[in-house]
């Protein structure tokens, strides 16, 4: 069990070099199997984990590079622990929804090595180690948007790739620089961020840092403006690719900012809350906006989750607990409805070789089953109460609501404008009369597509009703990163206060 990360990290790696040797026929079965064991390994390690403590569990340390260093350093705390259940959970799902396409084996392969780079990414505490899963991540990407995608797939997988590499050349600056600093006043190399975290330094590095990780952070999220990459690509990409898009892939960087940014740079953090704040509310409200003027179905919910990318930096620049604990949680609600709002639109496409929603109209009565549960996503994405959707965006609202309260008003209006287009994309594709002939013999999902949406349902539901097994580990975590950067901070306590940041009401009376 020492080394249960170990095997979580590279179990995906090896099943997609034995998928190469399996029979074309099986390797469906065997690709679902292999994404099943890694679930269940991921549950494992939620079985084992103690929600009361803060600290790196399954803390694992391996010299690799000695000489520069460089080790393979691995371990969990609230915040990670549930991005790799979230990137297990939606690899299996998507598995079980993926519909026959050419060169399935190579798809399968891509799908698992990802799967390898996503929880490499989240177990990760050598910052060497996090930078080469985070960047191996884009070569499986890129490969299934230009080799599976439609329409202009090679446009959309280059323009992806240099947007995303160039954002993270920036990032590995930062890190290089700040492990020079690290030496220069220690005389130890290192690349070991829970050894980073002990290490202060000047206000004017920090922002300097910041500015350099957070673009790479941000390009991945995507902040505005670096956005424009995402609908394409979410335009082109196969269902699968834009569900481990959407799902996981999208939060790396959001995770990034909550692993690196905040505990690095405390101060820098703070000062630059007002500026992501802002931006926050520009994702917020212009992409909601872009969102209700589209006409294609997967470009709606390409924009929806800009919008709701928005509420998650928010989240996380309230930089207090329940701001950051309801960012990482939305984080996870995000990533279960847009797949799965991804897959039933990858339904459709399969079915008519289209997203527009001209197209369509009155396929309620013909496809009763697959209208219902596409209306209830609609809705848990538009924050319905009794969802995981509106846990994470009420908590991500309410934290934000004490560091700026009109701000926060304006950041509201995402559950009123995510009503609005949701109801709207709605009303034309399912309401009405059949009038195209081809939408009369459409049929109703199938049992492989219940398979795999109903069990997204059930999560939506259970952790919209009942979410404490998963907020409890991430409040842990989150009261203790922001005591953790109050303590580290070179700013005095009563500014602090002041600013209203880093400090939750218990702790003003220190």
């Amino acid at each position: 069990m020492d080394h249960i990360l170990s095997i979580l990290i590279f179990f995906p790696l090896l099943a997609a070099l034995v998928g190469f040797g399996i029979p074309k026929d099986r390797i469906r079965g065997y690709a679902i199997a292999a994404a099943a064991v890694e679930l269940t390994l991921s549950l494992l390690v939620w079985f084992m984990f103690n929600p009361a403590d803060p600290t790196m569990q399954f803390y694992v340390s391996v010299p690799l590079i000695e000489s520069f260093g460089v080790s393979y350093t691995v371990g969990v705390d609230g915040f990670s622990l549930f991005m790799i259940l979230l990137s297990a959970f939606i690899t299996l799902i998507a598995l079980i929804a993926l519909g026959e396409t050419e060169r399935l084996k190579n798809l399968v392969a891509s799908i698992l090595i990802l799967e390898m780079t996503m929880i490499g990414v989240f177990a990760a505490l050598d910052a060497i180690v996090f930078y080469f899963f985070w960047e191996f991540s884009l070569v499986p990407m890129l490969y299934i948007i230009g080799a599976w995608g439609s329409g202009n797939r090679i446009y959309a997988a280059v323009k992806f790739f240099i947007y995303t590499f160039s954002g993270s050349l920036l990032l590995l600056l930062a890190i290089l620089y700040f492990a020079w600093l690290y030496y220069q006043q220690t005389g130890v190399l290192t690349f070991n961020i829970i050894q980073w975290f002990m290490f202060r330094i000047g206000f004017e590095h920090q922002l300097w840092l910041f500015v350099a990780m957070g673009i790479g952070f941000a390009v991945k999220v995507p902040v505005f403006p670096f956005h424009t990459w995402l609908p394409y690509a979410h335009g082109q990409a196969p269902t699968i690719g834009s569900v481990l898009l959407a799902a996981v892939l999208l939060k790396m960087g959001t995770y990034g900012f909550v692993r690196f940014s905040l505990p690095l740079f405390p101060d820098a953090s703070v000062y630059f809350a007002p500026f992501m704040g802002a931006i926050g509310i520009i994702m917020v409200i212009y992409a909601a906006m872009v969102a209700f003027a589209q006409k294609d179905i997967k470009q709606i919910i390409a924009y929806s989750s800009i919008s709701h990318m928005g509420v998650i930096i928010l989240g996380t620049f309230a930089l207090n607990a329940e701001g950051i604990g309801g960012s990482v949680f939305f984080m996870l609600s995000h990533g279960i409805i847009s797949g799965a709002l991804f897959m039933l639109v990858g339904v459709i496409y399969d079915r008519r070789h289209t997203k527009l929603m001209s197209e369509f109209g009155g396929i309620a009565s013909v496809m009763p089953i697959y209208a219902a549960i596409f209306m209830f996503m609609a809705m848990a994405s538009a924050g319905l109460p009794l969802t995981m959707g509106f846990v994470g965006e009420f908590l991500s609202l309410l934290g934000y609501f004490r560091a700026s309260p009109i701000m926060a008003l304006l950041a509201g209006t995402s559950i009123i404008l995510g009503a609005v287009y949701m109801l709207n994309l709605y009303r034309k594709t399912f309401y009405g009369e059949v009038t195209i002939e081809a939408n009369k013999t459409l049929s109703d999902l199938n049992k492989r597509e219940l398979a795999a949406l109903i069990p997204l349902v059930l999560v939506v539901i259970w952790l919209g009703v009942y979410p404490k097994p998963v907020l409890e580990p991430i409040d842990t975590s989150s009261k203790n990163l922001v005591t953790f950067m109050a303590d580290k901070s070179l700013l005095s306590r009563d500014t602090l206060d002041r600013l209203r940041y880093l400090t939750t009401p218990g702790e003003r009376g220190r």
